[in-house]
């Protein structure tokens, strides 16, 4: 089963894809897209350590998503990806700002969530519902993880749109 979860900054989904993740028996894999490259967002990765039990283990791969689940996901009840939207970046700027070999990779990615026998939730960030970017490269980024998002969205089987906290279930 692939779960997408998205929404705006700081409106829950990261909370919600887990909490519904940890109703699955045994350990749970935690999939961090993040390279913290800065304080704020070491406090953010720490945060979130800190918010999962005893029960996750955690795979830290900011690239090779769809190289890496297959081998990390046996044995466990659950996989949680956070976050889908670091991770385009990742891949944006690994192939040099073009758009088409990131998303090959989110195709290879929706190939590989479908392979895992175990739930698969994925986390997003819905980026078109804001200012418009003043800048070229910011709009094509937007652009990319809209696409992105609406390949993710019709591969999944179940679709959350997470708003003040409040999940609305979209598929």
């Amino acid at each position: 089963m692939l779960v997408l979860v998205t929404g705006g900054a700081r409106s829950g989904k990261s909370s919600f894809a887990r909490e519904r993740l940890e109703r699955q028996p045994g350990r749970l894999l935690f999939v961090a897209t993040a390279e913290p490259r800065d304080a704020e967002m070491e406090q953010r990765v720490e945060r979130h350590r800190q918010e999962r039990g005893a029960q996750w283990l955690t795979l830290e791969e900011p690239l090779a998503l769809a190289d890496k689940l297959p081998a990390a996901a046996p044995g466990v009840g659950g996989v949680l990806v956070d976050c889908i939207t670091l991770w385009l970046s990742n891949l944006y700027f690994a192939h040099h700002q073009q758009s088409e070999p990131v998303l090959a990779e989110v195709d290879r990615l929706i190939s590989c969530c479908r392979a895992i026998a175990q739930p698969v939730y994925l986390v997003t960030n819905e980026l078109g519902c804001g200012v418009v970017p003043d800048n070229r490269l910011a709009r094509e980024f937007r652009d990319l993880a809209g696409f992105a998002n609406q390949r993710l969205a019709a591969a999944a089987d179940h679709a959350f749109l997470l708003a003040a906290g409040l999940p609305l279930q979209l598929k």
